[in-house]
């Protein structure tokens, strides 16, 4: 991935400790990061942030996004009610890896009891590198695409 593209980053309070780690570490990249919030350990509602990530990505503001919660199980369903969003909540470097490889993730999902900072840089330099493999894969791809298209017509 272009170490010039837009990452938009977000957390809740759960996940605000390792949000500021992980934006500093893009920053430091030559990523152009997009802080999302939160910005304390003050309780908020995971689904402000998740909404505000996943509709950068959505809506072509970012390229890719990542989320942080203490679980990420809430983020990940978030981020993946937009359209166009295919996020994935990976807990390992070979997860992160095969969430690009395979399902073209453009939002990683991490749950901060699960993933320290170290872990969270490693999963996210491979994330951000790995290249999405297509083939039988884009198959797949354009079936959810699908899926999406349908939705949105039946409402």
């Amino acid at each position: 991935m272009n170490p010039r593209a837009r990452i938009a980053v977000g957390g809740d309070h759960g996940g605000f400790r390792l949000k500021e780690k992980i934006v500093a570490f893009l920053k430091r990249g030559g990523y152009r990061v997009r802080d999302m919030g939160t910005f304390s350990e003050a309780s908020m509602d995971y689904p402000d942030t998740a909404y505000k990530v996943a509709a950068a990505v959505s809506r072509g503001r970012a390229e890719r996004g990542i989320l942080i919660c203490k679980s990420g199980i809430g983020n990940c369903i978030v981020a993946n009610k937009l359209a166009g969003v295919r996020a994935a909540l990976c807990c390992q470097v070979r997860t992160a890896r095969l969430s690009r490889r395979h399902n073209d993730a453009n939002v990683l999902v991490l749950g901060a009891l699960f993933v320290n900072q170290a872990l969270a840089k490693k999963m996210i330099d491979v994330w951000l590198t790995t290249p999405f493999e297509g083939g039988r894969h884009l198959r797949r791809l354009k079936k959810i695409e699908k899926i999406e298209r349908m939705e949105k017509q039946m409402r």
